[in-house]
């Protein structure tokens, strides 16, 4: 089976330190894969909040994630601060990918590589939408 594989960009934008809670632990001991997840929505929400935006409001537009994968390169565990790097990049008529590097923030290790695929939606008509250009230029500024 192949696996997935990210090409993880070299420059992030944001940063933020989440601690992995005892609800995060699986019953092998350390990070869950659920909870990677909910960290890299709490990075996401964290990280349009860094520029004032929110999921329902990037310059006027809301937000959709329509993908999401997840590698995982070690272990974490109750207690452990993970640091978590946040930026976009491949853009395209209707959105972009956002991407998020975990690390142990004690360590360095790489705990996992992360990727969300976003469109922007009009909630109203409830239809995708293009990338607000004010939200492209600004991220295009940044990276």
């Amino acid at each position: 089976m192949a696996r997935i594989k990210i090409d993880m960009p070299e420059h992030y934008t944001f940063t933020t330190d989440l601690p992995i809670r005892i609800s995060d632990i699986n019953y092998g001991g350390h990070l869950s894969n659920d909870a990677v997840l909910s960290m890299i929505h709490e990075a996401r929400v964290q990280f349009l909040a860094n520029y004032h935006y929110n999921e329902l409001d990037v310059e006027g537009a809301g937000i959709i994630m329509t993908d999401s994968a997840i590698v995982y390169k070690s272990e974490g565990f109750y207690g452990d601060n993970v640091q978590i790097s946040v930026t976009v990049g491949d853009f395209n008529k209707y959105g972009c990918d956002i991407f998020y590097l975990l690390s142990n923030k004690k360590t360095a290790v790489e705990v996992a590589h992360a990727k969300t695929g976003i469109v922007f939606f009009d909630y109203d008509q409830r239809k995708v939408i293009t990338v607000p250009e004010g939200f492209r230029a600004k991220m295009e500024k940044e990276t």
